[in-house]
């Protein structure tokens, strides 16, 4: 491949990765918000706490639908560049039904780890993504 043709494909894993990026951050930011709300609505929170911390779920549920279709592109442009695997992350959540239905502390603390484990899930893919972009852009 030319250094033309090699550099091109190399800027669209670049554009790739900062799209990637852009929704993993925003899902990062949603799910912090989620957080927030959750310990409120452990530690007094009632009906409306819950909603809000939903709303904030699935602001973060749709940044993770948009991230997952991002990650593939950049998975397919980067083997283009380097011939490299896509990253992956798990965003299966089928909690946050139960936790309108069911509000108690049991439920609200099994939905608070989900968040939490979504949370680290996001970090792991954004730092994992970031260091791929850094090496592409040497």
């Amino acid at each position: 491949m030319s250094d033309s043709n090699q550099n091109r494909e190399r800027e669209e894993a670049i554009r790739a990765a900062d799209c990637a990026l852009e929704h993993l951050y925003a899902a990062r930011d949603a799910l912090g918000s989620a957080k927030n709300w959750g310990v409120f609505d452990i530690v007094g929170g009632g009906f409306f706490s819950t909603l809000i911390k939903q709303s904030k779920m699935s602001d973060a549920e749709r940044e993770l639908n948009a991230a997952r279709d991002a990650l593939s592109v950049f998975a397919r442009e980067l083997a283009d560049v380097e011939g490299a695997g896509g990253v992956h992350i798990d965003t299966n959540d089928f909690a946050s039904a139960i936790d309108l239905f069911w509000d108690n502390p049991f439920v609200d603390l099994y939905v608070q780890g989900r968040i939490n484990d979504a949370r680290d899930q996001v970090e792991a893919a954004i730092e994992q993504v970031e260091s791929v972009r850094r090496m592409l852009s040497r």
